[in-house]
């Protein structure tokens, strides 16, 4: 659904401050944005009804769960219909290590980021699961050396 009018200075704040700490209390929202807490509240309420604020989510460290590997998977589809991309876009969704997922233009049909514990374990996934999935014709695999920046924020 889209925010059917443009965000006012108070609702920008809102969205800004609750990207950096989703934990905030509707006081210390309040406080922070210069309007009372009832009326703070009515806004988030109004902004998670217009879907421009979606589910509050906590972020986890992937070093800390043994995921520290980051891989870009480029991916070449077997076939374009319309079935094959539901019952790969499917397949997706239901595997935990990959996190995103874009449908592509250009020479690639979809990119993956994944992630795993380390070579070994991308290996296995890639061999065994990928890259037997029926609808995946190829792959090709970029193992990111450093994450120099990672954020979940927009720019509003």
């Amino acid at each position: 659904m889209k925010y059917s009018h443009p965000l006012d200075a108070v609702d920008t704040r809102i969205v800004t401050l609750l990207q950096e700490d989703a934990t905030l209390s509707h006081a210390d929202l309040a406080d922070r944005v210069g309007a009372s807490s009832a009326s703070c509240w009515r806004r988030v309420k109004a902004l998670e009804t217009a879907g421009v604020l979606r589910r509050t989510v906590r972020l986890v460290d992937p070093v800390a769960v043994g995921r520290g590997v980051n891989v870009l998977c480029n991916i070449r589809m077997r076939s374009h219909a319309v079935e094959a991309r539901q019952a790969f876009e499917q397949f997706v969704d239901s595997r935990p290590e990959i996190i995103e997922c874009f449908s592509m233009s250009g020479d690639w049909d979809y990119l993956l980021r994944i992630v795993v514990a380390d070579v070994a374990d991308y290996n296995d996934f890639l061999m065994q699961t990928l890259l037997a999935h029926s609808s995946v014709a190829g792959a090709s695999s970029h193992f990111a050396l450093s994450m120099t920046k990672y954020t979940t924020a927009l720019p509003v």
